[in-house]
C-alpha cells in the first residue's frame, strides 16, 4: 500500500512522454518462471519455510535478471523494478530473520552482481498501507497476510536501509506529489535519463 506500482507507473508514462521507452519489471515476476515462483510465494494456503520463500524470490530474481533485465541494461534500456534486492533483505533478513551474510551472498548469486543505481524507499506506517490495500478492496496474499510483528520488522528493515544509493520519500502525500518529488530528484541525480520532458 506504499504506492510502488504507481510511481513506476508514472515514472514509465513520464519518461515515454520524454522520448524514451522504460522497460517495467515487478517482482518476483516477468518471466514464466519468475511468475510461477510469484504464485506460489504468495499462495496464502501453502506453509513455506523462510528458506524456502527465500530461494522462490531468488529462483525469480536470477531468471528475470538473467532473461530480461541483463539484456535490456545491454541494450541501454532504462529499468524501472518494482522492488529488487532491498526487499530481500527487508523482508527475508528483517522480517523473517534469516542471516544475512548468507542471503547476502545467495542474492549476489541471484543477480550477477547488478545493483541498482537508485533504490527509492516509499515510507509508510504499515497500518496506512493496509489501510489503502482495504479501501481498494485487495485479497491480502501470503506475505500480506504475516503478522503485524512481522511487517513492523519489514518497515523497519526499510526504514533503516541507508547509503548513497538509497532515497527515501514520505508516501502518505497524494501519488502526484509524491511523483513530483520523485521526479525532481531524478532529475538532479541522472540528469540525462530523466530531464528531457516534452516542450
Amino acid at each position: 500500500g506504499a504506492g510502488k506500482t504507481t510511481q513506476v507507473a508514472l515514472l514509465a508514462e513520464r519518461l515515454r512522454g520524454s522520448g524514451r521507452e522504460p522497460l517495467v519489471v515487478r517482482e518476483p515476476g516477468g518471466t514464466p518462471l519468475a511468475e510461477e515462483a510469484r504464485r506460489l510465494v504468495l499462495d496464502p494456503a501453502l506453509d513455506l519455510g523462510s528458506a524456502a520463500e527465500l530461494f522462490l524470490m531468488l529462483v525469480a530474481r536470477a531468471d528475470l535478471v538473467h532473461h530480461v533485465i541483463g539484456p535490456a541494461l545491454a541494450r541501454g534500456t532504462t529499468v524501472l523494478a518494482d522492488r529488487f534486492d532491498l526487499s530481500t533483505r527487508a523482508y527475508q533478513i528483517g522480517g523473517r530473520g534469516l542471516p544475512e551474510p548468507e542471503v547476502s551472498a545467495a542474492n549476489r548469486l541471484a543477480t550477477g552482481g547488478l545493483v541498482p543505481d537508485l533504490v527509492v524507499v516509499l515510507d509508510v506506517a504499515p497500518e496506512v498501507g493496509r489501510a489503502r490495500q482495504d479501501a481498494a478492496g485487495k485479497r491480502r496474499d501470503r506475505m500480506e497476510l504475516a503478522g503485524a510483528a512481522f511487517h513492523t520488522r519489514v518497515a523497519g528493515a526499510f526504514r533503516g536501509a541507508a547509503g548513497p544509493g538509497i532515497l527515501h520519500l514520505a508516501a502518505d502525500a497524494p501519488p502526484d506529489a509524491v511523483h513530483e518529488a520523485l521526479w525532481s530528484e531524478l532529475v538532479r541525480r541522472f540528469p540525462l535519463t530523466f530531464s528531457r520532458d516534452p516542450g
